[in-house]
């Protein structure tokens, strides 16, 4: 199954979470700072909890520079 998400990512959180914002659109809070891929990263790792898939099906397919970002989870359970 492949799902494409529409995330805005909220870097330096104090509260790092996600957030279901619309039917395909997230709000992801991290703690990371944008600084050298660490809030990217942080980022593929909450959602890959949220969704309980491994991090390696959990890409950024659009938007590696901004915070608005398009992920792409691909994986063979059903994703919520």
């Amino acid at each position: 199954m492949k799902v494409h998400l529409n995330v805005k990512v909220q870097p330096r959180s104090a509260q790092p979470g996600v957030e279901r914002t619309g039917e395909r659109d997230l709000r992801v809070r991290v703690k990371a700072a944008p600084d050298k891929g660490r809030a990217n990263a942080e980022v593929i790792e909450l959602l890959a909890e949220h969704f309980n898939v491994p991090r390696s099906c959990v890409t950024i397919a659009r938007g590696q520079t901004s915070r608005n970002k398009l992920i792409v989870i691909e994986s063979d359970k059903k994703i919520k």
